[in-house]
């Protein structure tokens, strides 16, 4: 049986976190993007970091923050990954000592991940999301899984997933993790319960499922 990796992203509450870890998944984002409703003050993010289990790896989402803002999440919320949805180039994004993933924004129909990802050699994986170029994530936008490409490192597939629609996604793309926020929202940030735990099910049958 394949395992689809999880990553909840945009948690802001400490008792959706510890939801999260009950359920069990692979991943829980914190969000530092200046813009963003679910961007969070270090203060929130280091009582939330607390309550993470070494099993699941905690990822800093950043978008063009300053190096400064960086090394402060860094040194204050102990991420184990770095996400970078703005402008970033490769070498900014490596030159924090810790694995970063790279946004790739996949609105545009003629947008190839494949190009964007060799511009980033130094990346542990790819998020591929269904935001324009210089949006932010989290919006809840889809794109064409079929334009998911195959690539050597980990490929997240974000953008527009919900419960109702992530079985199909795994099983269209089958990417190496899904990403959802909006999707299992009440209210951006504010993260629904039994959306947490239909998702994460569906997700599973997914990967129980032959291909």
């Amino acid at each position: 049986m394949t395992h689809t990796r999880i990553k909840f992203c945009g948690l802001t509450r400490a008792e959706d976190v510890r939801l999260a870890v009950e359920l069990g998944v692979d991943y829980i984002g914190l969000v530092f993007a200046p813009r963003s409703p679910r961007r969070l003050l270090l203060g929130q993010a280091r009582m939330l970091r607390e309550l993470v289990p070494e099993e699941i790896a905690v990822v800093a989402l950043v978008m063009d923050n300053t190096p400064a803002e960086i090394e402060a999440l860094i040194e204050n919320v102990r991420p184990d990954l770095l996400q970078f949805h703005g402008g970033e180039p490769d070498a900014f994004c490596a030159g924090f000592g810790l694995p970063f993933l790279k946004a790739i924004a996949m609105a545009s129909e003629d947008e190839d991940a494949s190009v964007w990802a060799a511009e980033f050699p130094s990346a542990y994986g790819y998020l591929l999301d269904g935001h324009a170029k210089g949006e932010q994530g989290g919006s809840g936008q889809r794109f064409d899984w079929k334009r998911v490409p195959r690539l050597e490192k980990p490929v997240f597939l974000a953008g527009g997933l919900t419960s109702e629609n992530v079985a199909i996604a795994i099983r269209t793309a089958r990417p190496w993790g899904v990403d959802v926020s909006s999707g299992i929202e009440s209210a951006p940030g504010i993260k629904n319960p039994d959306r947490m735990r239909f998702f994460l099910d569906e997700a599973r049958r997914a990967d129980a499922q032959p291909d």
